[in-house]
């Protein structure tokens, strides 16, 4: 039988700040006319709404109330709706929520780092704005966590396993927001769980090269790699395109913040070869043929790292492993030390080829396709890797082609997805802090306009420019930012990576990325960048259009902060590209590609002197050296 009435739009509940104007509605059906009427309940007391007899109820927020709305028609039938929540925010952070909100997630509450005793109980809490209300989704090191759907984490009694890194997703249908990730410590560190004192990960993809030919796939890689280690817990600094002296410093920097109990990663994608067992990576500056002193060791920087006691060493190395002048001499290498702490992770075999998948936009090496796959799993880092060496052992696109390679000293059961315990006092924060805080700047006119500094890689970063809200007596405002020396923009043009924006869309919104203006080789700045902000636009009183324009300054000490370079370096120009309009990202069609490819992962020594890099091959041409990754 038929229900006289039907309610075919329930009210929904939202968390807003104290003050904010909204609408709760409710809709319904009935073979009569029908009549509404609000209520709302305050701790135990429910009670009628005078004057609220409409579909809509208009709300000013000033405390946290439920509300319900009955719907009768003319034949004593009634109908109540789903009771919804108004949760009410009294205090946020100044700003919040922005002032063009439209109701997407905002985080106002964020978990603070826990230590507990084992057996006791754990809570975290998260709060977030929105309309409608958040739903919420807790992570541990990255993998969700089934029970955790609510504001507030609780485990009755921790685990040794409940150590680890914890952070929340808020989401509602416009969007999700993730809070800050916080570490929780359960019980005296080492009790029988492995545990890190830290991690540290430096990441480096070489992909336009001077002298040969430019790659596709190290620019996307890193960009993946980077947020996985991050949910991991990981202090991470990704770079590009690094000649041989900024990839010293930047291995450098890396090696001096490692200790005991650490656990370092170095994840290298760009030209590389293999000599007798020893690994050799290429800077973009490498020339054609190479000489002895261009080229750097792997083996070198591994024994750097253990020299600082690391509790675990990860190389990952996405690049060709071709033998090359097999006629000369090894370079004088130590043998690492026998502490059972090592891991190589190769893309490839020896004297093969790594191969990449081509999209169009960006190329993905096949090895990065399974390493993200597996990366997050709890398990021993050698058998996560196991896991990818099957995976892409099965991958019909590259059988009889590439396989990938392990070699490990690993004695111990140690897991990227192990808690972070640390040790005495805390070591500096490598790779965290690295937006610019945003700033407002405002034209003659009145129009203001937010700039934010987004960094994609630690020495890449887009300034994006938008209004924060129009003007009645300005129409048709058209936002350009530019650099004003001329020269500086000529080299800049020569090095920007094409269509990197494609990575920008997939983690901003598009409408916050009208104008925006591409910061590359960070790490060459040697001068404060001057940008200039154009606004043009019609006035309506005159139909003329008008252009006021306006100067900012970022310093350089802020720009390059994680990619200082040493005082004997050639300064150059900061290099700096404007992009067009942002196209949508595109995912691995599965084909394999042709020409350019990646190249062997390394990292550099602490520190680096004239003399050949353990007799890196000199002049030698490498015929093959463009189909690395085809």
């Amino acid at each position: 039988m038929q229900e006289a009435i039907t309610i075919t739009e329930q009210p929904v509940s939202v968390s807003v700040p104290v003050g904010y104007s909204f609408t709760l509605r409710c809709r319904a059906q009935g073979r009569s006319s029908l009549q509404y009427q609000w209520f709302c309940q305050y701790q135990s007391d429910c009670r009628l709404i005078p004057g609220a007899t409409n579909q809509d109820l208009p709300i000013i927020a000033e405390q946290t109330q439920l509300y319900t709305c009955r719907v009768n028609d003319l034949h004593r039938n009634a109908v109540f709706s789903d009771w919804v929540k108004v949760e009410v925010h009294q205090c946020v952070a100044r700003g919040l929520p922005p002032r063009l909100w439209q109701g997407e997630p905002v985080i106002v509450l964020n978990p603070q780092e826990q230590r507990v005793e084992l057996g006791q109980p754990l809570q975290l809490q998260c709060a977030a704005m929105g309309v409608p209300a958040p739903s919420y989704q807790w992570y541990r090191n990255g993998n969700l966590l089934e029970q955790q759907k609510r504001k507030k984490l609780q485990i009755t009694h921790t685990r040794l396993s409940d150590s680890g890194t914890y952070l929340c997703c808020a989401s509602n249908s416009h969007g999700e927001h993730w809070s800050s990730a916080v570490d929780v410590h359960i019980g005296p560190c080492g009790s029988g769980k492995f545990f890190a004192t830290g991690k540290i990960a430096l990441l480096v993809g070489n992909n336009r090269y001077q002298h040969h030919p430019n790659l596709m796939a190290p620019v996307r890689d890193v960009f993946e790699l980077r947020h996985l280690l991050e949910h991991l817990g990981f202090q991470v600094v990704s770079l590009l395109d690094l000649n041989k002296a900024e990839m010293a410093t930047a291995v450098t920097q890396f090696l001096q913040l490692l200790g005991k109990g650490v656990y370092a990663m170095f994840y290298y994608a760009g030209h590389g070869y293999e000599h007798l067992g020893r690994n050799y990576m290429v800077p973009v500056d490498a020339p054609q043929p190479y000489a002895p002193e261009n080229c750097i060791s792997v083996q070198r920087i591994l024994q750097k790292m253990q020299q600082q006691q690391t509790a675990l060493n990860i190389i990952l190395l996405d690049t060709c492993r071709k033998w090359y002048n097999p006629g000369r001499a090894l370079s004088q290498v130590q043998p690492l030390e026998p502490w059972g702490n090592t891991v190589y992770g190769y893309s490839t075999s020896e004297d093969a080829e790594a191969f990449e998948l081509q999209d169009g936009e960006f190329s993905s090496g096949i090895f990065m396709k399974y390493l993200k796959k597996h990366i997050l799993q709890e398990k021993k880092v050698t058998h996560m890797l196991e896991d990818v060496l099957e995976d892409l052992g099965r991958d019909p696109l590259v059988t009889g082609k590439q396989v990938m390679e392990i070699k490990h000293t690993l004695k111990e059961a140690r897991s990227l997805t192990d808690p972070i315990c640390p040790s005495g006092a805390a070591a500096e924060r490598w790779g965290h802090g690295q937006e610019l805080p945003s700033r407002t700047v405002t034209f003659p006119c009145g129009l203001r306009v937010q700039l934010r500094f987004l960094r994609l890689f630690s020495n890449l970063m887009f300034v994006c420019a938008k209004p924060l809200a129009p003007l009645a007596h300005i129409t048709e405002p058209q936002l350009l930012l530019h650099q004003l020396d001329t020269d500086a923009v000529a080299i800049q043009r020569e090095s920007c990576l094409d269509h990197v924006e494609t990575l920008l869309a997939s983690v901003y919104k598009r409408e916050e990325l009208d104008c925006i203006f591409q910061l590359c080789a960070l790490q060459k700045i040697q001068t404060d960048v001057v940008l200039q902000l154009d606004l043009h636009y019609t006035q309506p009183s005159t139909n003329q259009r008008t252009c006021e324009s306006l100067q900012t300054t970022l310093q350089k000490s802020l720009l390059r902060q994680f990619v200082s370079q040493r005082k004997d370096s050639q300064p150059a120009p900061a290099r700096v590209c404007p992009q067009d309009a942002l196209g949508p990202g595109t995912e691995p069609k599965g084909s394999l590609g042709t020409g350019s490819g990646h190249s062997l992962p390394s990292s550099s020594p602490s520190t680096f002197s004239s003399e050949p890099e353990e007799n890196d091959e000199s002049e030698l041409a490498l015929p093959g050296l463009g189909q690395d990754r085809p």
